[in-house]
């Protein structure tokens, strides 16, 4: 079973058994595997197990027991697939810069674009109370229905250990049944995990902004996927050449924020440019270590959900009729560029200083990235016009 707990411990024992690189031996730990699904697990939840991209995953199984079977990738992409933040933060209480990359689509939370984008009943239910919430998920229970629900990553029991800044950072999993007195949570992450009320209210209570939100959808048997699946290809495109929020954060979000973390990482006179911003030896493996992170588990997938979603474009391109093949082609380009920052990343942060060409040739990684994605959201746009 691959945890949050110890997947980078298990990255880094393969990389030193194996010699591979970190983005094959992460790719290696967590490659997709279904396990048994347990006694007491909700009528028609398809299963558990490990998963290129959680949200997806998630995702996929809610809406198996709905009545669609997609892949994960389909999951993928109807969710808006990628997009990009790039944001770095500093506060007095931390001895480093906050590095931030999220790149999948954002904000929008997953299962509400899906639902989006695919018609599906989606309903939210709150609650003034943790025992009110429980009452209400085990009704959906009851029912048959799993529900997703948002708790905080920190207080789950079978997590890493985290940074008290993050420990509520929102953590979406879904609660599939119960056995016993026991919920049976199915976080994508490999075999259930078996979480008690208290537990479970604790960690629901610790995320403050979600007033205990339990989500459910309704029949999705009758989704007609081509029109979603064009849908959510126009939401893609959208998010990559902006505007996104509609507001001066808009300058760190989709192409422009790929641009605008190509220009930090050439910039050598400014305090924004890395060479300065990560130039202590605490604060560049701080940095570099997030920056592997972040384009492999942390709210995306390996290869910044690229290799992904470039899958999601070539099932398309044969469920919708849509022209998709230049797109699919830049899609995977740019994930196996983003897989050689990665890895550059990654062994940088074994060293206590940055190579004197370092910043440099992530730069001109990056350079190459932004082209790959500046000719896929050419070719999104002209596969939707030529659709219409």
């Amino acid at each position: 079973m691959t945890e949050q707990r110890s997947l980078k411990k298990l990255v880094r024992e393969r990389m030193q058994r194996t010699g591979e690189s970190y983005t094959t031996a992460h790719r290696h730990v967590t490659a997709r595997r279904e396990v048994p699904i347990p006694p007491g697990t909700a009528p028609g939840y398809p299963g558990f197990g490990a998963a290129a991209h959680v949200p997806s995953a998630l995702t996929r199984h809610l809406l198996a027991q709905a009545g669609l079977e997609v892949s994960e990738a389909v999951a993928c992409g109807l969710g808006g697939g990628i997009g990009f933040l790039y944001a770095v933060f500093e506060y007095k209480q931390v001895p480093h810069p906050l590095l931030t990359i999220v790149a999948q689509h954002h904000p929008e939370p997953w299962l509400d674009a899906v639902a989006r984008h695919t018609g599906v009943e989606l309903t939210t239910a709150t609650s003034s109370s943790a025992a009110a919430a429980l009452r209400k998920l085990d009704a959906a229970l009851e029912t048959g229905s799993a529900a997703q629900l948002t708790l905080a990553r920190g207080a789950l029991p079978w997590h890493e250990p985290v940074e008290q800044a993050e420990r509520a950072d929102p953590h979406r999993i879904v609660v599939a049944g119960r056995r016993g007195g026991a919920y049976l949570v199915d976080d994508g992450l490999g075999s259930p995990h078996a979480i008690g009320p208290d537990a479970l209210a604790a960690a629901w209570t610790a995320h403050r902004k979600g007033r205990f939100a339990l989500q459910t959808i309704g029949a999705a048997n009758d989704v007609d996927l081509p029109r979603a699946m064009r849908a959510a290809i126009a939401t893609t495109h959208a998010h990559l050449t902006g505007p996104v929020l509609g507001n001066y954060f808009d300058v760190n979000m989709g192409l422009s924020g790929i641009a605008k973390l190509s220009a930090d990482l050439h910039d050598t006179s400014t305090k924004s440019g890395w060479c300065r911003r990560f130039g202590t030896p605490e604060a560049f493996q701080a940095g570099m270590t997030r920056l592997a992170e972040c384009l492999t588990w942390a709210h995306t997938a390996e290869g910044g959900t690229r290799p992904l979603y470039a899958e999601f474009l070539t099932e398309a391109a044969l469920i919708a009729g849509l022209d998709l093949d230049a797109a699919a082609a830049a899609a995977s380009a740019s994930g196996d560029g983003w897989r050689s920052i990665t890895d550059l990343a990654a062994q940088a942060a074994t060293t206590q200083a940055p190579a004197d060409d370092l910043f440099d040739e992530l730069a001109r990684l990056v350079d190459g990235c932004l082209a790959h994605e500046q000719r896929l959201a050419s070719a999104l746009a002209a596969a939707l016009e030529r659709a219409r």
